[in-house]
């Protein structure tokens, strides 16, 4: 048995080597061989490639619905018309993935929204090629995406016009201007700032704010004929005298002299003549004893013959109190009296008359005084101590001056609102001239020149007749007028706007509301004072550089202002504005003839003014990098709209005629502003 085994062993040993040494078709055999593992490389390579493409588009339009969705969505929410962000967002994705893609089913995609954040996913499977002879049929990929509305570091200044007009309602409107813009205002600010005011807004409601992760600051420039900005400065950035077209009381040194007196210290009666006795009166028979015992009258007193005489022997002492003492003599007599017996024992009372003087020594003393007693008041430009407001590195609310009843002291009480600086009279003031310190940003106070005064009505009286606002006869030059005379009347136009803010956080939307509530409408329109201290109270290089150059981290900003206007320039000659008493004071129209105002005409001296100066001032808040936003709410002339339009930065113009077409402005505006960055 054992023999027989062996060579079938032997066989098969020696098969296997002879097949080892003849390598004749092995190549085949070896590439059979190979296919498996290589099939599985080349498969999987395939279908990776699909699965990133795949991927890939997905992941691109999960972003852009995410991306559209959120801009839909503005400042709104994310239900508001019938959840028109989310469809957008849906129809974005939809549109920037081909469903069936490498036989891929249909995605599956879902946007949500959550504090401003729209957060979506998306999904979809595709079947595998070749690696399905490994097992694998088909993948699931998923994303994520989301976008949410995020600011850069933004400064807002809200330049805005409060004048009169402000109180108008539109045509087919039924609120005021001035109601509709604290509308739209705060609806601006529920879509920036992500919360919520008291205002109904066309948006929805807001929630959750922009985080802690950037600064969103607003400010306000209310401006109507003066802009209220006094307490946001320091106080040594204003003069201590100015010279207010106002009066002075005129007063005369008047004498009087108090007497005590005149006394009489003495009297005496001098130089006597006495005269013979004679019967008088009979008394009777008596006894010698008796009748000298009997109570004779006393001498009778002085009975004036002649009337007193004039002074003699007057003295004086000198000084003051001064003493002075006289005497006067009046010719008189007085009576005496004495008895007599006769022989027949009969008793008479006689009676003697004694002439003479009758001498009196009077005395007086005198006091003399000198007053001033008031004469009247002198009407002119005439210096006032208005650094009695100051109060250290704050400020009083008002101070004393004497031009009250008769010259006494009266309250001058201050609001707020300024005169500005140093300016010059020109026509043309792009390029801004160098002299116009009025007109100049960022120039910080170092001189008389450069520094402000305080807008003061109180002080103000104007020289001459005032019947109406077309009726009124004035004088130029100082006037004196007695005391006698009425005091001149007081016809200014003085208003004084809602006080300013600088640019701050508003971390509640009740103190944004209560803000924008308080504006009020009054007062003509002067466009150039509220853009100067709109740029003055955002520019990153001037008077509040550490406060508006970064952020407290060391952040960049970019810079907004929003000018809101509702009508043409106005300016009147009896205006109180920025630049003094227009028609007394003359600081930008000449000196030798009395300014001619109005509205909307260009053909009025102060309406050119305030419009080359408006053309100026656009042109430099533009020159640095802030985004001027110009809205004009109502009618205007054409001038004024062409005006306007050159005044806004590039395609940020904007109309609105009634309060629906103003907030949907402000909401153009806002979601403008806003811009949008991806998350993911």
């Amino acid at each position: 048995m054992f023999g027989r085994s062996r060579p079938a062993a032997n066989a098969g040993h020696g098969f296997l080597m002879r097949l080892l040494r003849d390598t004749r078709g092995n190549a085949l055999v070896l590439m059979t061989a190979a296919l498996i593992p290589l099939a599985g490389m080349v498969g999987g390579g395939i279908d990776v490639s699909r699965m990133y493409i795949l991927k890939t588009r997905l992941q691109h339009a999960c972003d852009a619905g995410a991306l559209a969705g959120r801009k839909a969505m503005g400042g709104g929410t994310w239900s508001y018309n019938n959840n028109y962000a989310q469809a957008q967002a849906n129809q974005f994705f939809d549109g920037n993935f081909n469903s069936g893609m490498f036989s891929s089913t249909t995605p599956v995609r879902q946007f949500t929204e959550a504090a401003g954040k729209v957060t979506g996913t998306a999904s979809a499977t595709i079947p595998m090629t070749l690696m399905r002879i490994f097992g694998k049929t088909d993948e699931t990929l998923a994303v994520t995406c989301d976008a949410e509305m995020r600011l850069p570091n933004t400064d807002v200044m809200f330049v805005l016009d409060t004048t009169g007009s402000m109180a108008d309602i539109p045509a087919g409107d039924t609120m005021t201007k001035m109601a509709s813009l604290k509308v739209a205002v705060k609806c601006f600010y529920e879509i920036v700032a992500r919360l919520d005011t008291d205002a109904t807004c066309t948006t929805g409601t807001p929630s959750g704010g922009t985080g802690n992760q950037v600064q969103i600051r607003f400010g306000f420039v209310p401006y109507a004929t003066n802009v209220n900005v006094g307490r946001l400065l320091k106080p040594e950035w204003f003069v201590d005298s100015w010279n207010y077209q106002t009066r002075e009381a005129l007063y005369t040194n008047q004498t009087n002299t108090s007497s005590t007196g005149p006394s009489i210290g003495r009297t005496d009666f001098v130089n006597q003549n006495p005269l013979g006795y004679y019967d008088y009166q009979g008394l009777g028979f008596g006894t010698a004893s008796a009748c000298s015992n009997y109570a004779v009258p006393p001498q009778t007193a002085f009975e004036g013959i002649y009337a007193e005489g004039p002074q003699v022997e007057r003295t004086t002492t000198g000084g003051n109190p001064e003493t002075i003492t006289w005497a006067t003599y009046q010719y008189g007599r007085v009576y005496a009296y004495k008895t007599r017996r006769t022989s027949g024992g009969y008793c008479w009372l006689q009676r003697q008359e004694i002439r003479g003087d009758l001498r009196r020594q009077y005395s007086q003393t005198d006091t003399t005084t000198t007053s001033t007693v008031f004469n009247g008041w002198r009407y002119a430009a005439l210096p006032v101590n208005v650094g009695l407001l100051k109060n250290g590195t704050t400020w009083q609310d008002s101070f004393q001056w004497p031009i009250g009843a008769n010259g006494s002291a009266t309250t001058i009480a201050w609001k707020g609102c300024i005169e500005e600086r140093d300016t010059v009279r020109q026509t043309s003031y792009d390029p801004i001239p160098s002299g116009a310190k009025d007109l100049d940003i960022d120039l910080v106070p170092d001189s008389a020149a450069t520094r402000w005064k305080p807008a003061l009505p109180d002080l103000l009286y104007a020289r001459g007749s005032f019947v109406g606002w077309d009726d009124w006869t004035f004088q130029y030059g100082a006037v004196t007028r007695s005391a006698s005379d009425n005091d001149y009347s007081r016809p200014y136009s003085a208003f004084c706007p809602q006080a300013a803010r600088k640019l701050t956080s508003y971390e509640a939307g009740s103190d944004f509301d209560s803000y924008v509530n308080s504006l009020y409408p009054e007062g003509n329109t002067y466009h150039d004072i509220g853009l100067i201290w709109g740029a003055r109270l955002m520019s990153p290089t001037g008077i509040f550089a550490s406060e508006n150059a970064k952020t407290a981290t060391g952040g960049d900003i970019e810079r907004h202002m929003i000018f809101m206007t509702d009508g043409d320039a106005c300016a009147q000659s009896y205006d109180y504005t920025a630049y003094g008493y227009n028609w007394w004071d003359r600081r930008q129209t000449s000196a030798d003839a009395a300014p001619t105002g109005g509205c909307t005409s260009n053909n009025f001296a102060l309406v050119q003014q305030v419009n080359k100066r408006t053309e100026a001032l656009c042109s430099a808040i533009k020159n640095k990098n802030i985004s001027l936003w110009v809205v004009a709410f109502g009618t205007l002339a054409p001038e004024t709209i062409t005006r306007l339009t050159a005044c806004a930065s590039s395609g940020k113009y904007f109309t609105a005629n009634n309060a629906a077409e103003l907030q949907q402005t402000f909401k153009s505006i806002a979601d403008q502003i806003s811009q949008l960055r991806l998350t993911r």
